[in-house]
């Protein structure tokens, strides 16, 4: 199901918005303030992104900006101005579409289905056919074996790439460090336990936002590891 978020300061017309489009098929999330909806977009996978202008603390403009710097989705601006120049502008930034308010909510999901349409077509379905996973803000290619964390590529070793693979393809599965040590070294090889967790010390200093607050791969005491989703 295609994931929508919708960075709108005007609550009711938010979420006449969102019932709509649910109701279409689409998983919609909503953030009211223009900070806390950059934020949103950059760290968690979406499909497309519908975007007011006149947002509290950073603008529609600005985020318009720093989205299409970092992401390659459809970006549909709303807003009440009508005047070409501000249109103009929001298209230079990268938006694929201007709605002008109001409008009717049908026409708002046309507009999404065609431009979803229209994205899948000419990517062609990248995202599958590269093997991704995307869980929060990160990215992981297994066919070019790459690791993004909120857009940032992180340089890992083989082992380091296959710990964080496998666990990432079972999110929210306890592993324990000797099931670690026989899926990614192989049964044939003969290393120590204490390997496995110097390779998820390592991994975790290359993915982890916060060293002191584990946010993607947890330590369960005494049998193993978790990645979190």
């Amino acid at each position: 199901m295609p994931k929508i978020l919708i960075i709108e300061d005007e609550t009711v017309i938010a979420d006449l918005e969102k019932d709509y489009l649910e109701v279409s098929g689409y998983n919609v999330d909503i953030e009211y303030s223009g900070d806390k909806g950059l934020k949103r977009i950059l760290e968690d996978h979406y499909d497309l992104l519908i975007l007011d202008i006149m947002l509290p603390v950073i603008d529609g403009y600005d985020i318009c900006k720093q989205v299409r710097a970092k992401k390659d989705i459809p970006i549909l601006m709303v807003s009440a101005k009508q005047e070409e120049v501000n249109k103009i502008k929001g298209l230079v930034l990268g938006a694929d579409d201007y709605i002008i308010k109001p409008f009717s909510p049908s026409e708002l999901v046309a507009r999404v289905n065609a431009h979803l349409a229209r994205y899948n077509r000419l990517t062609g379905n990248r995202e599958q056919a590269r093997d991704e996973i995307r869980i929060r803000g990160m990215l992981i290619d297994r066919s070019a074996r790459r690791v993004f964390v909120n857009g940032t590529e992180v340089i890992l070793t083989g082992k380091e790439f296959e710990l964080l693979t496998c666990m990432a393809e079972h999110p929210n599965q306890v592993f324990s460090k000797e099931r670690l040590l026989k899926i990614v070294w192989g049964m044939d090889v003969i290393v120590d336990t204490a390997t496995v967790a110097v390779h998820i010390k390592n991994l975790r200093k290359k993915i982890e936002l916060d060293r002191f607050d584990s946010s993607y791969i947890e330590t369960i005491w005494g049998i193993g590891y978790r990645f979190t989703k």
